[in-house]
């Protein structure tokens, strides 16, 4: 085994979720949210650049990086882990950040913490728009893994991928599945998008809506019968719903509102919070596109009144982040404390806990 193999393997084995490795730094790896050093040795500019150079899958690309300066793309340890690479310069050397993607089964709704009635009921969706969103780490990967595993396993359908880089490999259940790389496959999740549209496809997967393009393609997809997944970097939905409109110039606003709220049909914001105890337990809050939800869409002066939607929405599977967290505190979850760092609004879910301790 190589020595970078060697210490992938070690670093996985403690339980790193990522890992990172630069110039004058000894390896570190992010433990339950916490970065952690591990040993003294400090790496030298020739090992991370060597390092970075050994993972990457082509010879080609070595060159490509030195030009461009970064570089994404997925290294596979068999009986380890996958793990989806960005390497980059900092200071004139080079750097790696690698997310860890555990060689084991994808887990199920109910092993991530996912609603499973909500989430079943996403995956019946013959056509759409499915967003999951969340900071970088918030674990929007694992999830849509979970969804499209699924849909894997219980429907006949052709399933395509645009990936940058493939992190979660599938392998045909019930359905078949083409996952396609961004630089290997196609050159851009817009055209990769625009092609797979003649791909005969049933549900498209798209890694990340990053432009204007991406997202015009991908909800014209939605609206033409196909069942659309991505993911954004938004906090919760009503961010995310401005997020896309911000994507467009004014005058071409009130089409986007109108196509996206034809388009939608759910919105799943999540956050990974410490558990009591050791590890991270789930946060999420949940949209679905109801009646009333895609009039607030379309309608700019109702925008906020998707939080009431929400807070009202229970019994149809919707909830804010902050009703979940009132929920995992009381289930002793997560403490108090926790919830009101990471809470929407931390006044609101006093209120909530306070309503629930004398219900």
């Amino acid at each position: 085994m190589s020595v970078l193999n060697g210490l992938l393997s070690a670093l996985v084995r403690e339980g790193a979720s990522d890992i990172h490795l630069r110039a004058g730094g000894p390896p570190a790896g992010r433990i339950s949210g916490e970065i952690r050093r591990f040993g003294e040795t400090r790496l030298a500019p020739e090992h991370v650049a060597n390092f970075a150079r050994e993972m990457m899958p082509r010879p080609e690309m070595w060159d490509t990086f030195l030009e461009r300066r970064e570089a994404d793309f997925a290294y596979g340890l068999a009986g380890v882990a996958r793990f989806r690479v960005n390497a980059y310069f900092q200071r004139g050397s080079v750097s790696l950040i690698m997310r860890v993607i555990e060689d084991k089964p994808i887990p199920t709704f109910a092993q991530l913490g996912l609603p499973e009635q909500t989430f079943n009921q996403l995956a019946e969706h013959e056509r759409g728009l499915i967003l999951v969103t969340g900071p970088t780490g918030s674990g929007k990967t694992t999830t849509l893994a979970s969804l499209l595993d699924h849909v894997n396993a219980t429907q006949a359908v052709n399933i395509v991928t645009l990936e940058d880089p493939i992190e979660v490999l599938h392998r045909d259940r019930k359905a078949m599945i083409n996952q396609r790389e961004l630089g290997i496959d196609t050159l851009s999740f817009s055209a990769g998008l625009r092609a797979s549209m003649r791909q005969d496809p049933d549900i498209i997967l798209i890694g990340e809506m990053r432009d204007k393009e991406t997202v015009e393609a991908a909800l014209s997809a939605a609206q033409t019968g196909h069942l659309v997944m991505s993911t954004l970097h938004t906090q919760d939905a009503i961010r995310t719903v401005g997020r896309i409109i911000d994507f467009f110039a004014p005058h071409e606003r009130v089409t986007i509102r109108q196509s996206l709220s034809e388009s939608v049909v759910g919105i799943v914001s999540q956050r990974l919070l410490p558990r009591v105890g050791g590890g991270r337990v789930m946060g999420m809050e949940v949209m679905l596109g109801t009646p009333t939800i895609r009039e607030c869409i379309k309608d700019p002066e109702r925008i906020d009144e998707i939080k009431q939607a929400l807070l009202e929405g229970g019994m149809l599977g919707m909830r804010t982040f902050d009703q979940h967290l009132a929920e995992l505190v009381t289930s002793g979850l997560i403490t108090e404390e926790t919830a009101v760092g990471a809470a929407t609004s931390p006044h609101e879910l006093r209120l909530l806990l306070m309503r629930r301790q004398f219900a």
